[in-house]
């Protein structure tokens, strides 16, 4: 009881010093670059340390040459004198994106400091830098010896590296549950660590020496894998029990795993908001207490058991972070956990070693080794690209996730006692109440999403009778120079629109609707439509024959989807919910002026979607029975040429919703437009600066919810 209570106070007292981070830092600062400080286009990001504690850096390069000098030159450990500023993270543009602010928080992080000029001044000689360029040495020697389609996966096994593992690949691993072959795990601390002994103790070495020096080569192989918390964690139990057993101390895997969890929490207590120290130790704890169900003499039923155990051990943590649930994890860690655990990362390591004593022996196996694996990714991507594999109810509240972790001892208890049929009880409970749950909402929900310059907006019917979408915005690119491009370009649909689909459980949409041909509203179409399944799209008439167009068709093609033109007169009713199109009335295709405008109604409540409608179009629908609305979503993002005072008139909103970027470029909504919402007495939001807006609509009111 009193070292629970020292420890409690030890943490206590941590996490109040680490909270007390500075919110201002000097325009001039040294700073001192970590290990994963990477450049992506003409910006450097990543992790520094200074006298004020760490801090997340961005710098925007000058010049290719500059560039080209940077990504020669190993970062780790250098020191510069910087200038720039302190700015705080942007907060994420709907509840289900991606925290900037949340992620720094979890690394112990100031705030993100912007560099505008810097000056090397030395090295960091210390081990751990040292160790860190040493990694960029040796992950270089991959990119110089292994063939272009190998580097990634050597960079992921040995050092822990998945920066250039190919981003198709890695969303089929992801549908197949098996990203973690490529995060370095206990089995590979395991198996390396196990093969680095018996070396030594093969080449004649005393076992006590071989001990020791496996205990100092796991801290040092942890620094070369990236020292992420489930390589440390690994090799720090492996070096507790090694430590203990010389000592003739026995020592549980139990409390190994304990000592650990407290090293790192008094270490750096912000270690508890990582997911990937969430998932190792939930993952590991749930192996070492699951043996009397892992002790079978069957060496499938094993690999079949430790996968089941681990997975539904950390299944409601996966809906939390990620919002799905590969359901072919099952089967497919099976046969691939051993494939690359006892093959692929061996031989990986063989062609590593190879390449620096045998270099022309390495290239002819490396020649190959390379067309067995392609075969291997192409029939990974094959399998993910199978329907149906992922479970995806959106993001679960608190309560759930107790329920469904009490559900999880349940099963394990029940196992061990072999009352099956409780045991399925125990799991199915939760998953069914996740699953009913939003059948029993009797609301209208339509999200005016938050997507920067572009626009979106999502339908979903009462009691989750059918998803509509309308645009899935867009980045409008302009040509650059090579140099400046960035290898993964940002992605609207796939960044913004699909995590606020998953969040919500929406895995079908019934119909997406493209008001026009403008890449802020169409260009994240395709990404949209290989994540979430569309089984109709609607596009102006001949908005087709546009070069913007071209991919969100290619798609439609290759998936099967109807594509449909439509006009003003096509409506539809689903429930009590109707949807009618009023604009245009021409199959002509002219831009802005063509786009589809659609009238949303239940009840006395309704929504206008004007696309980009300007003035010409506006003054075309002014006496359109269907134009008085409750929200409207305002033309052309509420450019000076929408708006006009006449289609306020017309339609007579109780609010209206531009959609806009922050600081974009066009001013946009504009000023004299603001003015003339204001002067006709009109409440307004903007999403660029009030985020996501949901309305929410009864049978009998409506109200609005904006950033959470």
């Amino acid at each position: 009881m009193t070292t629970l209570l020292l420890l409690a106070t030890a943490i206590a007292w941590r996490t109040y010093t680490t909270q007390q981070l500075p919110t201002t830092l000097p325009n001039e600062i040294t700073l001192t670059f970590q290990d994963n400080t990477k450049i992506n286009g003409q910006t450097l990001r990543g992790f520094a340390t200074s006298e004020y504690g760490r801090i997340y850096i961005t710098y925007t390069m000058h010049s290719a040459q500059e560039k080209k000098q940077l990504l020669t030159t190993p970062l780790a450990g250098l020191t510069i004198q910087a200038s720039g500023e302190l700015i705080p993270p942007e907060p994420p543009l709907h509840r289900y994106q991606f925290s900037m602010r949340d992620y720094l928080k979890s690394q112990q992080a100031t705030g993100i400091y912007e560099i505008e000029h810097f000056e090397a001044i030395r090295y960091d000689n210390g081990i751990t830098a040292k160790l860190a360029r040493y990694r960029y040495k040796l992950m270089s020697h991959i990119d110089a010896h292994f063939p272009q389609s190998l580097r990634g996966e050597a960079k992921a096994l040995l050092f822990g590296d998945q920066q250039d593992i190919d981003d198709e690949l890695s969303r089929a691993y992801q549908i197949l549950g098996i990203t973690h072959l490529f995060a370095i795990s206990g089995l590979h601390i395991a198996l390396l660590g196990g093969a680095f002994y018996q070396i030594l103790l093969f080449c004649g070495m005393r076992i006590y020496y071989a001990k020791w020096l496996l205990v100092l080569a796991l801290p040092t192989y942890a620094i070369l894998a990236g020292s992420s918390p489930s390589v440390w964690r690994a090799a720090i139990m492996t070096m507790i029990v090694v430590l203990l057993q010389m000592r003739q101390t026995k020592l549980t895997a139990a409390d190994a795993l304990a000592l650990t969890f407290i090293g790192f929490v008094l270490y750096n207590p912000s270690v508890v908001y990582q997911v990937g120290f969430q998932l190792s130790y939930l993952a590991t704890a749930s192996l070492i207490y699951s043996t009397k169900i892992l002790l079978t003499s069957n060496w499938l039923k094993n690999a079949f058991f430790m996968t089941f155990v681990c997975q539904m051990f950390v299944y409601p943590l996966l809906l939390h972070h990620f919002y799905e649930l590969s359901l072919s994890s099952f089967i497919v860690n099976v046969i691939l956990v051993p494939l690359f655990s006892f093959m692929i990362l061996p031989l990986n390591l063989m062609f590593f070693i190879l390449s620096y004593s045998m270099p022309s022996l390495s290239a002819w196996l490396l020649a190959l080794y390379e067309p067995f694996r392609t075969q291997l990714t192409t029939a990974l991507i094959w399998l993910a690209e199978r329907p149906y594999q992922l479970w995806q109810p959106g993001k679960p509240d608190f309560l759930w996730l107790i329920i469904a972790m009490i559900g999880v001892f349940l099963l394990f208890i029940m196992f061990e006692k072999r009352r099956y049929g409780l045991a399925l009880l125990a799991v199915l409970c939760p998953v069914v109440l996740l699953e009913m749950k939003p059948l029993l909402h009797d609301e209208l929900r339509i999200t005016y999403l938050s997507v920067g310059q572009g626009d979106c907006t999502i339908i979903e019917l009462p009691h989750k009778k059918g998803v509509y979408v309308v645009d899935a915005g867009g980045v409008l690119r302009f040509q650059q120079e090579n140099w400046k491009t960035s290898e993964t370009p940002y992605e609207v649909g796939r960044r913004i629109v699909v995590p606020y689909l998953k969040g919500r459980g929406l895995t079908t949409i019934d119909t997406l609707i493209l008001t026009h041909a403008d890449a802020d509203h169409v260009e994240g179409a395709e990404e949209v439509m290989q994540e979430i399944r569309v089984r109709e799209i609607h596009i102006t008439p001949n908005s087709s024959t546009k070069t913007v167009m071209a991919d969100v068709l290619a798609e439609a093609t290759t998936q099967r989807i109807p594509v449909l033109e439509r006009m003003a007169g096509s409506n539809w009713q689903q429930g009590d919910v109707t949807f009618s199109y009023i604009w245009p009335k021409e199959t002509t295709y002219d831009g802005n002026n063509d786009s589809l405008v659609l009238h949303v109604a239940r009840g006395s409540f309704s929504t206008l979607l004007t696309g980009d409608i300007e003035e010409a179009g506006e003054l075309s629908l002014v006496h359109e029975t269907l134009l008085q609305t409750t929200i409207l979503s305002p033309g052309h993002h509420g450019s000076k040429t929408s708006s006009s005072e006449a289609f306020l008139q017309a339609t007579q909103p109780q609010l209206a919703i531009f959609s806009t970027g922050k600081n974009n470029r066009y001013g946009h909504p504009a000023q004299e437009v603001r003015e003339r919402y204001k002067k006709q007495q009109i409440p307004t939001l903007n999403t660029a600066e009030d985020g996501t807006v949901e309305a929410i609509v009864t049978n009998t009111s409506w109200y609005v919810k904006q950033r959470q």
